[in-house]
């Protein structure tokens, strides 16, 4: 009975997926453009009727997408798009596009956070300095709490190591000393770099992400 129910769960669902796709070609429902899926965000209606965002793309049920920048999805709320969209009254929270920040944020530090297991992130000014120095540093973490000095001295390394013929190294700086802290077990982590490798990859995906959600 137990297998039987999961093959007809997940027949329903890839059939209202399949229903989804057919209706809705992945288009934004603010501004009616078709967008690769990398560039949205789905959003369904819960079984309490309350639209929430499906980050994974795994919730069960019918959705619609947004384009992947918070003033899309204010507009959307603003506007109540998603009840015509979903064809429904539904709850829209207000705080809809804060609630996707917030899990946009939380998945790109689980996975900055998965990349430590991996061994692939280095802390502290030194450690973050000789991996820019020699290359291996793919992404580099600033706390947004972090002196103007060290950020400054670590785009220089950066600078020198691409002018020595070294691959171009992106920072950023959208967590706190805090939110480092946390997902990477330490003590007052300032600076963070994210090392070449498997792991490396769905880190800068996510960050990414939610870099132009919050841009955009």
């Amino acid at each position: 009975m137990g297998a039987t129910g999961v093959v007809n769960r997940k027949t329903r669902k890839g059939a209202s997926e399949a229903d989804e796709a057919a209706m809705n070609p992945r288009s934004c429902i603010v501004t009616r453009e078709p967008l690769e899926p990398e560039k949205l965000i789905r959003f369904v209606a819960s079984p309490d009727g309350v639209i929430v965002p499906d980050i994974r793309h795994n919730l069960p049920g019918r959705g619609c997408w947004v384009a992947a920048a918070r003033s899309k999805v204010e507009q959307a709320v603003q506007k109540r798009l998603f009840n015509r969209a979903l064809k429904g009254e539904f709850e829209i929270p207000l705080t809809l596009a804060s609630d996707t920040d917030m899990l946009l944020e939380r998945a790109a530090l689980g996975a900055l956070g998965m990349a430590r297991k991996a061994g692939l992130v280095v802390t502290g000014f030194s450690k973050v300095d000789h991996a820019i120095r020699n290359g291996s540093a793919e992404l580099v973490f600033h706390a947004v709490d972090a002196a103007e000095d060290g950020i400054r001295k670590l785009r220089q390394a950066a600078t020198a190591t691409r002018e020595l013929g070294g691959p171009e190294i992106a920072a950023t700086r959208i967590f706190t000393s805090s939110q480092m802290d946390l997902a990477l077990g330490g003590h007052n982590v300032i600076h963070a770099a994210a090392l070449d490798g498997g792991a490396t990859g769905k880190l800068v995906e996510l960050t990414r992400f939610l870099i132009r959600y919050r841009e955009s």
